[in-house]
């Protein structure tokens, strides 16, 4: 049985996912201190430049060679410019069942670019890879993680009370974490034989940021739960 994803890159009329590469370290540390990133995921703060080398030259690379699951780093075609994240993680090779997690940067905005990028990825998921099942998790005040999921066709499954952590800014500019719910949806292959194309993604909400696991070695995204 397979056990890692091949090493590849995805392609859409505007997108390009392909590996992290040490050339967008810079880029990756800029995103990864946006406030909303701050707020909605457990990436260190501040993300610094060490936390960007350890993640684009290593640990983005070890999510697939390791077996959990493949980190995408989402690049505009014309420009090449890093403009998100997408993440397979908490792979079950045995269900052929994964969970998406992903981040927009704040200069890519208003796009579409993380619901474009996600469903590439679930596309060539369950198209080339034979997986039945992807699986996401927002937060629950995080409206524009919600609506990615909803315009590329997932299904609400429910909420698990009380558990995620998210980072509210105090009046002193500093982060304080506090407790939130999570809602699970889900996509099977056969909610994309009718599903939605690339057209009109312009149109979407703003995609800021979304439920990601990161530790102190600034993985900013996935870390298996054990």
């Amino acid at each position: 049985m397979t056990t890692t994803f091949p090493d590849v890159t995805i392609s859409t009329d505007r997108l390009v996912l392909r590996p992290f590469e040490e050339e967008d370290v810079t880029a990756l540390a800029e995103m990864m201190n946006d406030e909303h990133v701050t707020a909605w995921t457990s990436a260190p703060h501040p993300y610094t430049r060490a936390h960007a080398h350890g993640w684009a030259t290593r640990a983005a690379h070890a999510e697939r060679t390791e077996g959990r699951g493949i980190v995408f780093a989402v690049t505009e075609f014309l420009t090449q410019r890093l403009v998100g994240i997408v993440h397979l993680q908490n792979t079950n090779w045995r269900t052929r069942a994964t969970e998406a997690a992903y981040v927009t940067a704040p200069w890519a905005r208003g796009e579409g670019y993380a619901s474009e990028s996600v469903l590439a990825v679930a596309r060539w998921l369950f198209r080339d890879q034979g997986f039945e099942r992807l699986e996401l998790r927002t937060a629950a005040d995080n409206t524009a993680s919600q609506q990615v999921a909803q315009k590329i066709g997932c299904i609400s499954e429910g909420v698990l009370r009380n558990a995620w952590i998210v980072r509210v800014q105090t009046a002193d500019g500093t982060w304080t974490d506090t407790r939130t719910d999570l809602i699970v949806w889900s996509l099977v292959p056969e909610d994309l034989e009718d599903g939605p194309g690339y057209d009109g993604y312009e149109d979407f909400e703003d995609e800021y940021s979304y439920p990601q696991r990161a530790d102190a070695h600034g993985r900013p995204v996935g870390a298996d739960r054990s």
